[in-house]
């Protein structure tokens, strides 16, 4: 009896024997083999006598077809260039120009014919939009110079802080004149020509004073007389001598100090005035005198006063009106629910009694003249006034 045994291993498949072709598959590669080799003919003499007399279906398969000759390198430049494409041939990729000759340049988009390159690194953050100095020159925020001429407000990268911070002191000393930068005294020039304090007769005064408002005085007597040399802004002069802003804003009749508003760095500058200077024009020339300016301020206050009062009155009687019809149709709805206790009916009309019973007819009283001057009688009904004219 014989026993079953276990099957003999199968080889692996790199170690099997491959199965032998088909007669079909045999006949299909040889007739690839011979067909690449007849392009490959044609391709080598389309080379080697440089027409393009060749048919059109060879030609294609030569483009697409690399020559077994030719494996592992690259193709010639003249088999994939397109020097040679025929005049009758359009292709858009290339741009016709107007004698029907084409450009080696593709054509530039009309989005892109207007494109500005900005350089970003050069451009400061002002929170409503990146711009650079050359677009906006007049914006405060990135610039403290004159105007139209910016000056960076951030540290260059070649100083230090200790070198930056020191050229801002300079500058600032500069600006107001003062310290090493004030104008020279000197000793040996003539006491007539020499330039002193007004009160204290001092060769020591502020050189900024002198500039802008052409007074000469020092330090010390602008403290010790401020009822003189005080600083007054643009409001006060408007409320407390009453100027206009014309007057103001002239420097020959009134010179200013400006100076950055302490309240919003983005606000217009302040604009600062001697306290003598404008109480002289004020008072010697605008208005002649402190009382006639006092009457002025009087009088300005007092129609101030009038006016909001007219105001307040007319709407009062505006109020009164918007009542008085609000009452009228409360009372109209009532009569129509029935909820004044008689049974519903018809609504009210303008004219007919509160209670409903037909018609009103006005009782007047005596004409009396009001707090307005006005002469007025009132129905004793329904309280309805009206003016009556006494001829």
């Amino acid at each position: 009896m014989n026993r079953s045994g276990t099957p003999p291993r199968r080889p692996p498949p790199s170690q099997r024997q491959p199965s032998p072709p088909t007669p079909e598959a045999t006949r299909r590669l040889e007739e690839s083999r011979l067909r690449a080799k007849a392009v490959q003919r044609e391709a080598e003499k389309q080379q080697s006598s440089g027409t393009s007399s060749t048919p059109a279906t060879s030609a294609t398969a030569a483009n697409d077809i690399q020559p077994a000759s030719a494996a592992g390198r690259k193709r010639p430049y003249a088999s994939i260039s397109r020097t040679d494409v025929p005049a009758t041939s359009r292709d858009a990729r290339a741009a016709q120009s107007k004698d029907g000759t084409s450009d080696n340049l593709r054509p530039i988009s009309k989005k892109f014919s207007k494109y500005v390159d900005y350089n970003f690194s050069a451009m400061t953050d002002t929170k409503g939009g990146f711009l650079s100095t050359e677009d906006d020159p007049w914006n405060k925020s990135m610039s403290t110079g004159e105007v139209g001429k910016p000056a960076g407000e951030q540290k260059p990268a070649h100083m230090t802080q200790a070198e930056w911070e020191r050229m801002q002191l300079i500058k600032k000393l500069q600006r107001s004149k003062s310290g090493p930068y004030a104008p020279p005294l000197s000793i040996l020039a003539d006491e007539k020509t020499q330039k002193r304090c007004r009160e204290c007769s001092s060769i020591d005064i502020d050189f900024l004073w002198e500039e802008v408002f052409g007074c000469a005085v020092c330090n010390t007597c602008k403290e010790k007389y401020p009822e003189k040399y005080s600083l007054l802004t643009k409001t006060e002069c408007k409320e407390d001598y009453l100027l206009t802003d014309p007057e103001l804003k002239d420097p020959e009749l009134l010179p200013h100090l400006s100076k950055p508003n302490p309240h919003k760095s983005h606000w217009h500058d302040m604009m600062l005035f001697l306290r003598y200077q404008v109480e002289d024009y004020a008072f010697n020339h605008k208005w002649g005198s402190p009382e006639a300016l006092d009457a002025e301020f009087e009088r300005r206050e007092a129609d101030k006063k009038r006016r909001k009062e007219a105001k307040f009155k007319e709407k009062l009687l505006d109020l009164k009106r918007k009542t008085r019809t609000e009452a009228f149709r409360r009372n109209n709805a009532r009569a129509a629910s029935g909820g004044d206790g008689s049974a519903p009916g018809r609504a009210t009309k303008f004219g007919d009694a509160i209670g409903g019973n037909g018609k009103h007819v006005h009782e007047w009283g005596r004409t009396v003249e009001n707090a307005d001057g006005m002469t007025v009688k009132t129905c004793l009904t329904c309280n309805m006034e009206v003016e009556e004219l006494e001829l």
